[in-house]
C-alpha cells in the first residue's frame, strides 16, 4: 500500500459530501463580478461621467483601506475588479479553509478517519483528497468567473487575470489549511488559525493601501497580491507566481507537519487540563463559557482592531470626495445620509454587523459539533436537560453577537472621536450604530437554530444562509436589484446609524421573528433523535 493509496475514492466522497455547498460557495465567487459589470454601465453611461472617479474614489485612502487600489476606475472591468476582487479573495479562502478542514481534521476529530484507515487508505491520501477538492474548486471558480465576465464582452486578458488572482488566492489558502490542521487535535481550532492568518492579510492589504509609506504592507498579504495582478489595468502576470510559491511552500510544510505526528493529534503538544472540574463548570452555562471563551475574545479583538483602523480615516472622507454629486450620491445610496463621514461611518458599522452574523453562526453550530463528536448523550444522561444545553450555546451566540458588535462600535468609535475631538461621543454613537444591528443578527442565529433542531444534517447550511443575506445586502444596490429581493436580508431593514435616526418598527419586527425562529429550534430539538 502506498501512501496515496485510496486518495480518488476520498476525493468522490469529498465531492458528494460538498454536492450542495461547493456550488453555493462557486455561485457567489462567479456571478457578482459579471453583475457589477453590468451595473457599471448603467452608473457610469458616459465617459464624463467616468472622468471623476479616479480624483475622488481612485484617491481616497478610506476606500482604498475597504477594497484596495484602484487602478483603472475609467473601465467596468477595471471598476469591478477595483468593487469586489479583494472581497472575493477573502471568500475563496473561506471556501477553502473549511473544504481542507471539514475533509483532515475533522475527520479525525469524529474519529472516522480511523474507521477509513483500517482499510486501504494511505496515510497522505485524506489530505491529498481534500486538497484536490479545494484546488478544483479554487479553479473552477477562476473559470467560471472568467467565463461571465467575458460574457459582458470584457477584455479577454483582464477577465483571464481575474480569475487567476481568484485562483490564487485559493491555491495560498488552501496551504494555510492543510498546515492549520495539522497543528491542533480540534477542528474548530484549526479553522480558528487559518481564518485569522485570512484576517490578518485582509488588514495587513488594508493597511498597506492606506498610504503610499506603507505599501509595501500589502505585498505580505495574498490578498494584496491578487489585487496587484492588476485585472483590467495593465496586467502584471508575474504576480501571479507569489501566490503559486507560496501555496506549493505551505503545501509542503503541512505534509511535512502529517508525517511527524500520530493519527487523532496535533503537531503543537495539548495542556492537561485539571484531573476534576472546578466548582465554575458545574452546570451547561459555565461549560458553554468555556467552549466559547476563546472564539470570542479573538473576535472581539479582531473586530476592535478592525474598527480603529476604518475610524481612524473617516473624518477625511469628506474632503477627499470634495463636492461631486455622483460620489455623493454612492455614499448616499451605501450608508443612507446625505452626509458623506456619516453615511461612511453607517457602512462601517453595517460591514460589522455582518461580521457579527458569522460569530453568531459559528458559536450556535457549536452545539452541532458538540453532539457530532458525542459529547452531548454524556452530558444529557446527568441532570442537564436538552432544553439547558441548546440554550447555553445560543445565549453565547446571542450576547456573544453583542459583545464582538461593541467592540468593533468601540474600537471605531474612539479612533474617530480621537481625530474628530469628541471621545466619548463617538463612542457611544458608533457602538449604538453596531449595536442595531442585533435584530438582524437574531434572525439569522433563528434561522441556524430551526435548522439544527429540525435538519441536524443540513445544520452547516446556516453558513450559506448568512452568505445570501449579507451579499443581499451588500452588493443588491449595487447590482440594482429588485427591492423585493433585497428585502429578504435582514439587514437591508435594519437603520444606519448614525446617519438616519432609528426606526423601532422594522427592529420589533426583526425581533419577533428571530423569536419565533429561536422557540421553533428549541421545541424540535427536544423531540428529536440525539446524533
Amino acid at each position: 500500500m502506498t501512501a496515496l493509496a485510496g486518495t480518488g475514492q476520498l476525493t468522490r466522497l469529498a465531492l458528494r459530501r460538498d454536492r450542495f455547498l461547493l456550488p453555493a460557495w462557486l455561485l457567489v465567487l462567479s456571478v457578482l463580478p459579471a453583475g457589477v459589470a453590468n451595473a457599471y454601465e448603467q452608473l457610469y453611461p458616459t465617459a464624463a461621467m467616468r472622468e471623476p472617479l479616479a480624483a475622488t474614489v481612485g484617491a481616497n485612502p478610506a476606500l482604498a483601506v475597504l477594497l484596495g487600489p484602484a487602478f483603472d476606475l475609467s473601465t467596468p472591468g477595471g471598476f469591478t475588479a477595483w468593487r469586489l476582487l479583494g472581497f472575493h479573495a477573502v471568500i475563496a479562502g473561506l471556501m477553502v479553509i473549511f473544504t481542507v478542514t471539514r475533509h483532515t481534521r475533522a475527520e479525525e476529530e469524529t474519529a472516522r478517519h480511523e474507521l477509513l484507515a483500517s482499510g486501504v487508505i494511505g496515510r497522505y491520501a485524506p489530505l491529498t483528497a481534500a486538497v484536490l477538492v479545494a484546488t478544483g474548486a479554487s479553479a473552477l471558480a477562476g473559470l467560471l468567473a472568467t467565463t461571465l465576465l467575458l460574457a459582458t464582452g470584457l477584455a479577454a486578458a483582464g477577465a483571464l487575470a481575474y480569475g487567476a488572482a481568484l485562483t490564487g488566492s485559493g491555491l495560498v489558502f488552501t496551504g494555510v489549511a492543510a498546515i492549520a490542521a495539522q497543528l491542533v487535535a480540534f477542528a474548530r481550532t484549526s479553522n480558528g488559525i487559518a481564518t485569522s492568518v485570512l484576517g490578518a492579510s485582509f488588514l495587513l492589504r488594508g493597511l498597506g493601501d492606506a498610504s503610499d509609506e506603507a505599501s509595501w504592507l500589502s505585498w505580505l498579504s495574498p490578498i494584496g497580491w491578487a489585487q496587484r495582478l492588476r485585472p483590467f489595468a495593465d496586467e502584471r502576470w508575474w504576480v501571479l507566481a507569489l501566490s503559486v510559491v507560496a501555496s506549493l511552500v505551505t503545501l509542503a510544510v503541512g505534509y511535512l507537519l502529517l508525517g511527524r505526528r500520530d493519527a487523532g493529534a496535533g503537531f503543537l503538544p495539548e495542556r492537561l487540563g485539571r484531573a476534576h472540574a472546578t466548582p465554575s463548570l458545574r452546570g451547561p452555562f459555565a461549560l458553554a463559557w468555556r467552549l466559547h471563551r476563546g472564539s470570542l475574545i479573538g473576535w472581539s479583538i479582531g473586530v476592535a482592531i478592525s474598527g480603529a483602523a476604518f475610524g481612524a480615516i473617516a473624518l477625511g472622507i469628506g474632503d477627499l470626495i470634495g463636492d461631486n454629486p455622483t460620489m455623493r450620491e454612492m455614499f448616499v445610496r451605501m450608508g443612507g445620509s446625505a452626509m458623506v463621514i456619516d453615511a461612511f461611518l453607517a457602512q462601517i458599522a453595517e460591514m460589522f454587523g455582518m461580521i457579527g452574523a458569522f460569530y453568531g453562526v459559528q458559536a450556535a453550530l457549536r452545539a452541532r459539533g458538540e453532539e457530532v463528536v458525542t459529547r452531548v448523550e454524556p452530558l444529557l444522561a446527568t441532570a442537564v436537560t436538552r432544553l439547558r444545553f441548546m440554550t447555553s450555546h445560543l445565549v453565547f451566540a446571542l450576547v456573544g453577537a453583542a459583545i464582538v458588535l461593541a467592540a468593533a462600535g468601540l474600537g471605531a468609535g474612539i479612533a474617530h472621536g480621537l481625530r474628530a475631538g469628541d471621545v466619548a461621543g463617538n463612542a457611544s454613537a458608533m457602538i449604538g450604530a453596531t449595536l442595531v444591528h442585533f435584530p438582524a443578527i437574531w434572525l439569522v442565529v433563528g434561522v441556524a437554530a430551526v435548522l439544527y433542531g429540525f435538519t441536524p444534517r443540513w445544520t452547516s447550511s446556516a453558513w450559506a444562509v448568512a452568505a445570501v443575506v449579507v451579499v443581499l445586502a451588500l452588493f443588491g444596490p449595487v447590482l440594482n436589484l429588485a427591492p423585493l429581493l433585497i428585502d429578504v436580508s435582514p439587514f437591508s431593514h435594519v437603520p444606519r446609524l448614525p446617519a438616519v435616526d432609528v426606526e423601532v418598527a422594522p427592529l420589533a419586527w426583526l425581533t419577533v421573528l428571530a423569536a419565533a425562529l429561536l422557540a421553533a429550534g428549541l421545541a424540535a430539538f427536544r423531540r428529536r433523535d440525539i446524533g
